[in-house]
């Protein structure tokens, strides 16, 4: 168990300013006591096996001002390019005057929950909902909770365009944000997250996720923050009859990320379906762990997760599905693929499945490698020079996962992150061959 130390101490301050009931200062202290029992995750703990968090602890990062920030804009460049409604949090708080949330469809409520905590703290309670054992960095989250996102939509609404929530870290500050979503029965909506800024800080993301009987939920989200900052994020969806998620990560920035997503399928006729693409760096970690829980049979889940990774990198893909006895007639699958383009570069991988049903098909599948050189071998054969056949080849295997993305536009925007990461990566290249050390002058 790493340090609590610093989280504890600054509780005491923080916590009042937050506002809200007797009730829901008692769930923050509840929150707080969870995390102080079960402390900081490390190795040793087995969902954590692969992911070490100790580097945060001694970090004694400061937690971030109530008020954001208002000179911290919106940095274009690095978030997802997509035309939608759009909600901005600064440090984890909702900043009213960069967002623009005008014409939204009648049946659409988006509101900051410091907010709603304001306008009814018994209702934020509710929302809240009690503090989950074995999530010590949601029971945190929950100690620190003060703002986020809460979307609401109506019976059969569909939301016109997405809905854009674009979280900015002004600096080396640790920030709570948690986001509520929503959807009543057949109800339909696209969120995409972009999380980008500066370097050094903590994001501690919990997104709660409810999805009424054939609600459909597309929810699309970019890692894009800076190197040295530690993010982590942990969605949990509950899915009722004929209910439709589909989720996907592209992770390209962070010095430690963990994107966390529990799904549990609580209806039949759900088709629940989780992806991602990590782009891995320098001595980046990215962590990509799922667990569905196939509570009630007849239904659909399928994961696949993709890793390009370079230099130092590591890349983490842990899936666990779990079928109850009384999940019949379930259909489960996950993969997990990673290209190593470096000897130093590591990917850890632990698909598991826990099938208590006997009518089911599941199955998983993991494979790590470098680059196979018979299709190097035939575009060199046509004439194209190495170097290029093997850009062309990398591109090919992280491009293949954005097909999980359903919608157009946030594909294409998701596509050009992953061209402008390779471009990167080929100026990289290129400064190193022109280097001293590269060509050998002294």
């Amino acid at each position: 168990m790493a340090s609590t130390g610093a989280f504890v101490e600054q509780f005491a301050a923080v916590e009042p300013t937050l506002g809200g009931s007797t009730g829901l200062h008692a769930l923050r202290a509840v929150g707080l006591a969870r995390f102080r029992a079960a402390g900081l995750p490390t190795p040793a703990v087995e969902a954590w096996k692969y992911t070490n968090l100790e580097p945060l602890a001694a970090l004694g990062l400061a937690p971030a001002a109530t008020a954001p920030g208002a000179s911290t804009r919106v940095p274009e460049a690095a978030v997802a390019a997509v035309d939608g409604h759009r909600i901005v949090l600064v440090d984890g708080r909702v900043d009213r005057a960069q967002s623009a949330l005008d014409g939204l469809p009648r049946g659409v409520t988006v509101e900051s929950l410091a907010a709603l905590i304001a306008r009814d703290p018994a209702a934020a309670e509710a929302e809240l909902g009690p503090v989950p054992d074995g999530l010590p960095l949601v029971a945190l989250n929950t100690a620190f909770v003060g703002d986020g996102v809460v979307l609401r939509l109506a019976r059969g609404v569909v939301l016109d365009k997405p809905l854009h929530v674009i979280s900015i870290a002004s600096g080396p500050l640790a920030f709570h944000p948690r986001h509520l979503i929503r959807l009543a029965p057949g109800a339909s909506a696209t969120v995409v997250e972009s999380h980008v800024g500066a370097a050094g800080g903590f994001a501690n993301v919990v997104i709660d996720v409810a999805l009424d009987a054939g609600a459909a939920l597309r929810h699309y989200t970019l890692q894009n923050q800076g190197n040295e900052t530690f993010h982590v994020a942990a969605v949990r969806a509950t899915l009722a009859a004929r209910a439709d998620y589909q989720g996907f990560v592209l992770h390209q920035g962070g010095r430690l990320a963990r994107h966390e997503l529990v799904a549990t399928i609580a209806g039949e006729g759900v088709e629940c379906r989780m992806a991602g693409l990590s782009l891995i760096a320098g001595s980046q970690h990215v962590d990509n762990t799922t667990f569905v829980d196939h509570v009630v049979g007849a239904s659909r889940s399928r994961q696949l997760f993709k890793a390009v990774i370079d230099d130092a990198g590591r890349g983490v893909f842990q899936g666990r599905v779990m079928v109850r006895p009384d999940a019949q007639k379930t259909d489960a699958h996950q993969l997990s693929r990673a290209l190593l383009l470096s000897r130093k570069a590591e990917m850890d991988g632990k698909p598991e499945l826990e099938i208590y049903a006997d009518d089911v098909r599941c199955s998983h599948g993991a494979a790590v490698g470098s680059l196979d050189q018979e299709p190097m071998f035939y575009l060199m054969s046509r004439g194209i020079d190495a170097a290029t056949a093997y850009r062309m080849l990398v591109e090919a295997f992280a491009v293949e996962a954005l097909d999980e993305i359903a919608d157009a536009a946030v594909r294409q925007a998701f596509g050009a992150r992953v061209g402008n990461w390779l471009a990167d990566r080929r100026a990289q290249e290129g400064r190193a061959r022109l280097s001293p050390a590269a060509s050998g002058v002294a």
